[in-house]
């Protein structure tokens, strides 16, 4: 049992034209866009789905205001995908949709929906540094990016109401591997065995069910700056960043932004096999950026804007 990743992201927004403004800015690319649905998708075809919050099809919320509705699971092939719905038939909430998609509700309440995965694998070359006696790049400057092209949908990370029940669902019913974890506080988790470090990622806030944001990956450290700075060009609020996490090893930068919590550029993940030693740490700001820009960068003057981050959300 091993799903691919994230093949969709449906939100449920209040102001569909800011919603379809961000999305272009953010650097997908439109497939449809009408009155109460756009749909845009990554350079690998993951698909960010819009759609007004009072949509009377939409999955409940778990949240108020602005959010995330769904999260559309993609299996390589139809074994692969039968193989995960074979472990979640018993429960109370599958169902099969009116497009015919099987979903169930996670412990927090969320829509998952799982398809045979529409996305295509994309391999791009990140820019390789140069270090004293290792020449990875000769004759070649560094580019600047002067909008980011996300690849594909890494991650959501989630708020539990119950934190133990989604740790035991997402690990037992979806077959989900732990990367690293924050004993009885959060769990990194990704797909496959073998894979970036992590698909998911479970904060435990009791009564508080949510999302803490959604990650869309690019190419590197560069693609990132760049397109952090095209969005503060643009008038784009930043959350925080750009910073680089102690766990996973990534560069990010977090946007607000009219679809839900924050949505965040990253690359430079860690790659985990069967050999990979999960870790537990001590849940504290310092361990999720080991540096950070609370405020952003002005993306006029490319210098960093004055901010403190008061977001609650455990940055700072």
């Amino acid at each position: 049992m091993s799903l691919m990743g994230i093949d969709a992201v449906v939100f449920g927004v209040a102001d569909m034209a800011e919603s379809k403004r961000f999305l272009e800015d953010w650097g997908l690319t439109q497939v449809s866009a009408t009155a109460d649905k756009l749909i845009y998708r990554t350079r690998d075809g993951a698909e960010a789905i819009v759609r007004p919050m009072e949509a009377a099809d939409l999955p409940p919320a778990i949240e108020a205001g602005k959010t995330v509705r769904e999260v559309i699971w993609g299996a390589a092939n139809e074994q692969e995908l039968e193989a995960t719905l074979k472990n979640l038939r018993g429960l109370d909430s599958f169902q099969v949709g009116a497009d015919g998609l099987p979903r169930v509700k996670d412990p927090n309440g969320m829509s998952l929906a799982f398809r045979v995965s529409k996305r295509t694998p994309v391999t791009v070359q990140p820019t390789m540094p140069n270090a004293p006696g290792s020449h990875n790049r000769v004759n070649s400057r560094s580019p600047i990016h002067t909008q980011a092209h996300p690849i594909n949908i890494g991650h959501v990370v989630l708020f539990a109401n119950d934190f133990a029940a989604m740790r035991a669902f997402y690990t037992e019913k979806l077959g989900f591997h732990i990367s690293d974890e924050y004993p009885g506080h959060g769990v990194f988790m990704r797909c496959q065995k073998v894979g970036d470090h992590h698909n998911t990622f479970v904060l435990n806030r009791p009564g508080k069910p949510g999302i803490n944001h959604v990650a869309f990956t690019v190419t590197d450290i560069h693609e990132v700056i760049g397109g952090g700075i095209a969005m503060s060009k643009k008038g784009w609020k930043t959350e925080i960043g750009p910073g680089r996490h102690p766990i996973s090893s990534a560069y990010f930068w977090y946007f607000e932004n009219p679809l839900a919590a924050p949505l965040e550029y990253y690359a430079d993940e860690d790659y985990c096999t069967e050999d990979w030693k999960p870790q537990t740490f001590e849940r504290k700001p310092e361990l999720f950026a080991e540096w950070a820009i609370a405020g952003g960068i002005d993306g006029n003057t490319r210098r960093q804007a004055q901010g403190i981050d008061k977001s609650g959300r455990g940055h700072a």
